[in-house]
C-alpha cells in the first residue's frame, strides 16, 4: 500500500509490465517496420522518398523499448536467481548443524516424516535411533573443548559412514545425535546389526590432536511399525520419544550397547522423570535430611560417634531411601549440591555434640570427579567454624581406579589440614595393597557383605581375621559394618579392637532424637560450645554412597 492508502505496484508487478510493455512493442516494430524499413531502403538508394517521420519516429521508440524491456526481464531473472540461491543457503544453515553438518534438531522431525512417507509408499518401514555418547563430558574436561570437537566430527563421519545412503543423521545436542533409516520391517535383525557396527566403530581408537580415545556410546531404537497403545495415528515425535525411552534404558543397563523400545519402558521412564523433578524441588526445599547411625568401640559399647545417612522426606513420595534417589541425583549432575546441603546441616548438628565426637563425610566418585572439591570442603568447614581434626572421609575402593593422581591429590590436600581418610568398602572391589601404602589410610572399612555374610559362610570369618591382621600390621585402624546380631559381635570381638556400627545398636536416628540420646548421656552441649575433647575415633557422615543402612 502506498503513503494514501491506495494499492501499488510491487517490485515483481513492475517487472512483468516491463516485460509485457516490451512484448508489445516488438509487435509494434513488427507492424511498424514493415511499413517504415522499405522506404528508408529505397530513400537510400534514391529510387524513393523517405518514410514518413511520425512512422520513422514510432519505430525508433519501440526499438528502445524493446531494448529496455529485454535488458530488465534478464536482469529480473538474474536477480530472482541470486535469491533463491541465498534462500537455499539460509535453509541449509538453519537445517544443518554447523560442526559436523549433520541435520540438526528442528530440521529432523520433518525430514524423518518425509522419509517415514516415502518408505511406506514402498512398503517398508523406519527405525529410527537416539544416541548418546558415554561420559563425553571427560574428554572435554581433561583434552579441551578443541579435542571434544575433533571427536563429535570423527564420531559424526563414522556413523554417517555405516548409514545407508538414503538415512538421515542429526546432531540434536552437545553429544547426541539422532538416525532414521527405511527397512524391511520383516527383517528387523539388519538395524540390530547396524546399531552393532555403528558401536563398534566408535569403540575403535580416534585421534583427537591430544592423544588417542574410543567413545562408547548408548544407543535407543524404536520402529514406525510398532503403534503406542491408545495412538490411532502415527507421530514422528512420539516416535523420538520412544527411543529416547530406549536410549535411557541402555544407559541404565551399564551404557555401550543398545535397546529396543517396549511400552513397559514408558512406565518407567515417567518413574524417573517424576523422581528428577522431585529431586529438583526438593533441593529448591530442602527436602533433604540427615539421618544418623551409631558407631561404637565393639569391645567396650562405647558409643564413639554416628554415620550420617541420607534421607529424603518427600511431601509426595514420603522418606525416600538413599538407594532410591542417590545415583539418580549423581546421574543429573546435582550430587554436589545435594551433599553439601547435607554437610551444611551435619556441621550444625555436630557442633553441639561432645568434642570426643567426630564427624565425616563418605564421598563418592562423582565428588571426586572435581579438581577443586578439597578446596570446596575446606570452605564449608571455615564457614561453619567446625575443626578439620574432627572430620573424617570415607573414600570407596572404586573412586580410586578412576584418575587417580587427581584422586592422590586431593586426599593430600586434605590430610594435610588434619581431616583424617578412610578406605571404605574395602574387599567390595579390586583392592590394591598398594593403595593402603601409597595413601596412608587412616582406617579400612571392612565391607558389610563380609560382616553379615560371617554366620552363614566359614570363609567369611576367615577374610575378616585376615583384614583385622593386615591393619594391625600396617599400624591401620579397622571398622566392621552391618553388625546386627550378638553372634557377629561376638567373634568380631575376639579379632581385636575394632570400631563397628549396625542395627544390633539401633536403626539410623533424626537430629532430633540424637539430641535425646547425647542430652540423657551427658554429651549434648546446648549453648553449642566447644566441650573438653580427649582421643576418641571420629562420626562418619555417609553421603553420597549410601546402600547400607536405609532405617525405617
Amino acid at each position: 500500500m502506498g503513503i494514501t492508502g491506495k494499492p501499488t505496484l510491487g517490485r515483481a508487478e513492475r517487472d512483468i509490465v516491463a516485460l509485457g510493455i516490451a512484448l508489445t512493442a516488438v509487435m509494434l516494430f513488427v507492424a511498424t517496420g514493415s511499413s517504415v524499413l522499405p522506404g528508408v531502403v529505397r530513400s537510400l538508394l534514391g529510387t524513393g522518398h523517405a518514410p514518413d517521420n511520425v512512422l520513422s519516429s514510432a519505430l525508433l521508440l519501440n526499438i528502445a523499448l524493446i531494448i529496455f524491456g529485454w535488458r530488465r526481464y534478464r536482469e529480473l531473472t538474474e536477480e530472482i536467481l541470486v535469491r533463491r540461491t541465498a534462500e537455499e543457503k539460509a535453509r541449509i544453515l538453519a537445517e544443518t548443524d554447523p560442526l559436523t553438518g549433520c541435520l540438526n534438531r528442528r530440521a529432523l522431525a520433518n525430514a524423518t516424516e518425509r522419509l517415514r512417507l516415502n518408505a511406506n509408499l514402498r512398503g517398508h518401514s523406519i527405525a529410527f535411533g537416539m544416541i548418546d555418547l558415554d561420559n563425553f563430558k571427560k574428554i572435554n574436561d581433561l583434552s579441551g573443548h578443541v579435542a571434544g570437537d575433533r571427536v563429535l566430527i570423527e564420531i559424526a563421519a563414522r556413523i554417517r559412514a555405516r548409514l545407508p545412503e538414503d538415512a538421515l543423521l542429526a546432531r540434536i545436542g552437545g553429544d547426541e545425535f539422532a538416525f532414521a533409516v527405511p527397512f524391511d520391517g520383516a527383517q528387523p535383525l539388519l538395524i540390530d546389526q547396524l546399531a552393532t557396527s555403528i558401536i563398534d566403530v566408535c569403540n575403535e581408537s580416534l585421534l583427537t590432536g591430544f592423544g588417542s580415545t574410543g567413545v562408547t556410546m548408548s544407543i535407543g531404537l524404536a520402529s514406525d511399525s510398532e503403534r503406542v497403545e491408545g495412538d490411532r495415528d502415527f507421530d514422528v515425535h512420539a516416535l523420538m520419544h520412544n527411543a529416547d525411552i530406549a536410549m535411557y534404558q541402555a544407559k541404565k543397563q551399564g551404557k555401550n550397547g543398545y535397546f529396543w523400545f517396549d511400552p513397559t519402558m514408558e512406565r518407567e521412564f515417567n518413574k524417573r522423570i517424576e523422581l528428577e523433578t522431585g529431586i529438583h524441588q526438593a533441593l529448591a526445599n530442602g527436602e533433604f535430611e540427615p539421618y544418623y547411625e551409631q558407631q561404637v568401640d565393639l569391645e567396650t559399647g562405647e558409643l564413639l560417634g554416628f554415620e550420617m545417612l541420607a534421607r529424603w522426606n518427600s511431601p509426595d513420595l514420603g522418606l525416600v531411601k538413599p538407594e532410591v534417589f542417590i545415583r539418580v541425583a549423581e546421574e543429573m549432575g546435582v550430587i554436589a549440591k545435594l551433599s553439601e546441603q547435607l554437610m551444611e546441616q551435619a556441621f550444625e548438628d555436630a557442633k553441639q555434640w561432645d568434642a570426643s565426637l567426630s564427624l565425616s563425610f563418605n564421598i563418592s566418585a562423582y565428588q571426586l570427579s572435581d579438581p577443586w572439591f578439597a578446596q570446596r570442603f575446606l570452605k564449608l568447614l571455615v564457614k561453619h567454624n567446625f575443626p578439620p581434626e574432627r572430620v573424617e572421609l570415607d573414600i570407596a575402593e572404586n573412586c580410586l581406579h578412576e584418575n587417580s593422581e587427581q584422586v592422590q591429590s586431593i586426599i593430600a590436600s586434605l590430610k594435610n589440614q588434619g581431616i583424617r581418610i578412610n578406605l571404605d568398602d574395602f574387599g567390595k572391589g579390586l583392592s590394591s595393597l598398594d593403595y593402603l601404602r601409597s595413601l596412608a589410610f587412616d582406617r579400612v572399612k571392612i565391607d558389610r557383605s563380609f560382616i553379615t555374610g560371617m554366620q552363614d559362610e566359614a570363609s567369611n570369618s576367615k577374610i575378616v581375621d585376615a583384614i583385622v591382621s593386615l591393619g594391625a600390621k600396617l599400624n591401620v585402624s579397622i571398622a566392621a559394618e552391618g553388625v546386627e546380631d550378638q553372634d557377629i559381635l561376638d567373634a568380631l570381638r575376639t579379632m581385636g579392637k575394632l570400631k563397628g556400627q549396625g542395627y544390633l545398636y539401633g536403626q539410623p536416628e533424626t537430629a532430633e532424637q540424637v539430641h535425646h540420646r547425647l542430652t540423657a548421656m551427658g554429651k549434648f552441649n546446648r549453648a553449642g560450645e566447644p566441650l573438653a575433647r580427649h582421643e576418641s575415633d571420629p562420626v562418619v557422615v555417609d553421603i553420597a554412597n549410601d546402600h547400607r543402612a536405609t532405617g525405617s
